[in-house]
C-alpha cells in the first residue's frame, strides 16, 4: 500500500515553476486544449453530460460512425475497432476534462498523446499539414504536460500536497 501511495505521488505530483507567473502561463493552454478537447472534439464522439441531444448519444457511448472510420485505419485498428474508438472517444472527453482541471494530468496526456498520434499519422496525414493541425497542436500540449504534470493552477497539486 505504501508504495502504491508512493507511485500515485510521483505521478501526479507536478513540477513548479519558481514564478507563479511561468505556472499561470503553462495553465493557460492547457485548461484551452482540455475544454476545446472535451467539449468539441469528445463530446461528438462520446456521450457525455454537455454532448449535445442532436448526437442522440446515451453517457459513455461512442458515435456509430465512430468505429467504422477506426477500422478504416487498418491492422489492429480494423481488428479491435470498437475498443480503440472507446478508447480515442474516451482519452478526448474524459482526458480533455482531466486536462482542464488538471486532475491525473500525465496520465491524461499519454492518452491524448497517443490518440493525437493515431489522428496525425493515420487520419490526417495525407490530408496535409493544414488539416493536421489541431491534432499537432494537442499533441505538443499533451507532451509538455506528461513532462511537467498540471502545475500549481491544477487539482494534481492540491491532491499531492495532500499525499
Amino acid at each position: 500500500m505504501k508504495q502504491l501511495k508512493h507511485a500515485l505521488k510521483l505521478i501526479i505530483t507536478p513540477v513548479i515553476q519558481k514564478n507563479w507567473l511561468v505556472d499561470f502561463t503553462f495553465a493557460i493552454p492547457r485548461v484551452l486544449c482540455g475544454l476545446w478537447l472535451t467539449s468539441m472534439f469528445g463530446a461528438d464522439k462520446f456521450g457525455m453530460p454537455w454532448t449535445a441531444d442532436s448526437q442522440n448519444l446515451n453517457l459513455f457511448e461512442v458515435a456509430v460512425w465512430f468505429p467504422e472510420d477506426v477500422a478504416n485505419y487498418g491492422g489492429i485498428f480494423a481488428m479491435f475497432p470498437i475498443f480503440f474508438a472507446w478508447m480515442g472517444a474516451f482519452s478526448e472527453a474524459v482526458g480533455g476534462l482531466f486536462l482542464l482541471l488538471g486532475l491525473k494530468t500525465r496520465v491524461a496526456s499519454f492518452l491524448i498523446m497517443c490518440t493525437m498520434l493515431v489522428a496525425v499519422f493515420m487520419q490526417k496525414w495525407d490530408s496535409g499539414l493544414w488539416s493536421m493541425l489541431p491534432a499537432l497542436g494537442f499533441l505538443w500540449v499533451s507532451v509538455y504536460n506528461l513532462m511537467l504534470g498540471s502545475g500549481r493552477f491544477g487539482l494534481d497539486y492540491i491532491i499531492s500536497k495532500q499525499l
